[in-house]
């Protein structure tokens, strides 16, 4: 792939491999995994539990560096686990999003501050900030909700604003894990739309983990994982 075709992919990991211990209590929870999200991309990761999914995920959001391999964002080597690793607790602040399966919203924050303090972090004001985070809301059709607490919202209300919080710096990649986990089948599915939205409108590589197979036509493409290899079904090819 020339250095053009490089630039218009949101993510790229090669061969991320993710080893526990050593010797007889070696576990390898992750071998050789290879993704490719193009911006505006929405991907799936299935697998059951164990497979390696949220180590990968993890690597990917520069929370817990592989064992070896190399994660590119917007072409840009990011991480390289054969070099030391500076920057990434800033960088990751500052192009990665993240969703859990908990919304993890500050509970005595009305939502529009849980969106405001994301983007304040990065150095906005206040006033910028709050404009911010209203337009996002908006944007996520919880703009009403904005000065509820996170009790006086609904499971699905909250993981809007959740997302809103992911996009709070304009990432490069949003990474969701179990999103929906705790929402029945329709909030699911509107949540799983919504990353599907954003992806094609931010132009961000968005990756979600789950186990709900319900929703998969939203997404662009699928790639499962079993006992820390990854594959991508002959079934789900780019759209």
């Amino acid at each position: 792939m020339n250095q053009a075709a490089d630039a218009e992919l949101a993510i790229e990991t090669k061969s991320l491999t993710k080893i526990y211990g050593s010797g007889n209590t070696e576990v390898v929870a992750m071998r050789d995994a290879c993704m490719k999200v193009a911006r505006g991309e929405v991907v799936a990761l299935l697998g059951p539990s164990g497979s390696g999914k949220s180590t990968f995920l993890t690597a990917v959001g520069l929370i817990n560096p592989p064992t070896s391999g190399q994660v590119f964002i917007r072409g840009q080597l990011i991480l390289d686990a054969d070099q030391a690793q500076v920057n990434l607790r800033s960088f990751r602040r500052q192009h990665i999003g993240f969703v859990f399966q908990k919304s993890n919203l500050i509970p005595f924050l009305s939502a529009i501050e849980n969106v405001q303090i994301a983007i304040e972090l990065n150095g906005q004001s206040s006033r910028v900030a709050r404009q911010s985070a209203q337009k996002l809301l908006d944007d996520l059709g919880v703009g009403d909700r904005a000065d509820n607490r996170p009790s006086m919202l609904s499971g699905g209300q909250q993981q809007r604003v959740a997302v809103a919080r992911a996009l709070a710096n304009n990432p490069s990649i949003i990474l969701a894990d179990e999103p929906t986990a705790a929402l029945d089948s329709h909030r699911g599915r509107q949540v799983m739309e919504l990353f599907a939205q954003v992806a094609h409108e931010h132009g961000a590589g968005v990756i979600v983990v789950t186990h709900d197979h319900r929703a998969l036509d939203v997404f662009d493409t699928t790639y499962e994982m079993e006992d820390g290899r990854m594959f991508q079904p002959t079934h789900s090819q780019p759209n």
